[in-house]
């Protein structure tokens, strides 16, 4: 088996570490691996996998000559900076940040939704979506194959990891200052984390929307080829790790529910737990370390072409980090590289 050499960029955040991880789980054919991040990191050394152990080194120094993968997740203007310059020396990029996923060539790829797009790598990069955006087409395919999606209109409960370890850190410590009766202090959050509800992630827009609303209806759109109408409201919630989505759907033909569930049931990547009793549902906190997109609270809406459910994912694994390897896995199967 061919084997190849890899570069995971923001290997010392939330998203690189679980890569590494996950490369390794997955027994992913490396010949070599290279952790980078920003210099102020060089040489710390990280671990990953069961025993192995990572040197950290310097982006702005790496030559990717002999690169065939590059898994990043290090920020929009860092990638808008070295991406260039690696697929220039030969690399294929994978990039999780917010840079490249709008661009009109540049594909965005839930692999198994839309694994088509791979083939179209003129420029050697594939963007991957948004965290929430990942889990809901995921789990809206089987239902969009089906029946054709109309609308949707959803509402996010986002985990603070989603923003990084600093939001990580802040619900921690808010949460002990609670119980300590000590003032809260917000730094990485608008408003106190602990015990509580912000209906607000990322920067507002023009019409109102938050650039992570505006993130859902887009990347929607690109991944199923649709104009689909979407309303999207995205509210970070005090929990550590896991998204939670509740999704109601309009579509152009009548909803059969036994379908439905034969086909999800079959389906790559989804998980159906949906039993009508106390605690027949997963939850965010369920969903930490786990591959597959779940599904519970699946029901017919207002009438017989609508559905509700409701949906969580591991925001880091399938939500970056997974997504990101399957990809490349893709990219392999397809004899890209």
């Amino acid at each position: 088996m061919k084997k190849y050499k890899v570069a995971v960029v923001g290997a010392t955040g939330n998203v690189g570490r679980e890569i590494l991880n996950i490369l390794e789980f997955r027994n992913f054919p490396i010949d070599q691996i290279f952790g980078l991040a920003s210099s102020k990191s060089e040489g710390a050394k990280i671990s990953y996998g069961n025993d192995k152990e990572l040197e950290i080194m310097s982006l702005d120094k790496f030559k990717f000559n002999d690169i065939d993968f590059v898994l990043s997740s290090p920020g929009s203007k860092v990638s808008e900076k070295f991406v260039p310059k690696a697929i220039k020396e030969g690399a294929i990029v994978i990039d999780n940040t917010s840079f490249f996923r709008m661009k009109k060539d540049i594909p965005l790829i839930v692999p198994e939704v839309n694994p088509e797009e791979v083939s179209n790598l003129k420029k050697k990069i594939i963007a991957n979506p948004n965290c929430s955006t990942i889990q809901m087409v995921l789990a809206l395919k089987p239902i969009h194959d089906l029946f054709n999606l109309k609308k949707i209109i959803v509402s996010t409960y986002q985990s603070v990891s989603g923003a990084g370890k600093a939001a990580m850190d802040e619900l921690f410590h808010q949460t002990l200052d609670v119980y300590k009766n000590k003032p809260l202090v917000a730094k990485k959050f608008t408003k106190r984390i602990a015990f509580n509800l912000i209906p607000h992630i990322d920067e507002f827009i023009e019409n109102g929307n938050t650039k992570e609303e505006n993130k859902m209806v887009e990347e929607t759109q690109k991944i199923f080829g649709s104009k689909i109408d979407i309303f999207s409201t995205c509210v970070r919630v005090p929990v550590f790790v896991g998204h939670g989505e509740a999704v109601y759907v309009e579509t152009e033909k009548i909803v059969d529910l036994k379908k439905l569930i034969s086909k999800i049931k079959k389906f790559p990547g989804l998980s159906l737990i949906d039993r009508r009793i106390n605690g027949g549902y997963v939850t965010p906190d369920e969903s930490a370390g786990e591959d597959d997109v779940f599904i519970s609270r699946m029901r017919l809406g207002v009438n017989k072409k609508s559905l509700g459910l409701w949906i969580v994912a591991d925001n880091i694994r399938k939500g970056a980090a997974l997504n990101t390897v399957q990809i490349a896995e893709l990219i392999i199967k397809k004899k890209i590289r």
